[in-house]
């Protein structure tokens, strides 16, 4: 039988926080769809709107946690797929990087957004 191979160390910070992000998008994407496809349909949605939404401070928060989350769980679930497809050396150090700056980036511009949106910026 075929040994299982994968670059999480099982019990380990990685492998926890690919777990407790994934649990914790699963609430907040429920949330998300509910909210902005139930309650509010698409044809709805205005940019006053969300900045109505975005004033209040819980939905606020529930959102940015929402986007580092999602940068951090896809990230992080797309470095793994790749080492575990066999990425090591120089080029798992410079996709490393990469993944880490254009994650920095979505979430730095997300969460700057968001905070335009609120008016604290």
């Amino acid at each position: 039988m075929a040994e299982r191979y994968s670059s999480f160390t099982p019990g380990g910070t990685g492998w926890l926080l690919q777990r407790v992000t994934a649990a914790f998008l699963v609430v907040t994407l429920a949330f998300h769809f509910f909210l902005l496809h139930f309650v509010n349909h698409a044809y709805e949605i205005t940019f006053a709107g969300t900045q109505m939404r975005m004033e209040n401070i819980g939905y606020l928060i529930t959102m940015v946690l929402f986007l580092w989350a999602a940068a951090f769980h896809g990230v992080n679930g797309v470095y793994n797929a790749l080492v575990n497809q066999g990425l090591s050396g120089t080029p798992k150090r410079i996709v490393l990087a990469i993944l880490s700056l254009a994650g920095l980036a979505l979430v730095a511009q997300g969460t700057y957004v968001a905070l335009v949106m609120n008016g604290m910026i």
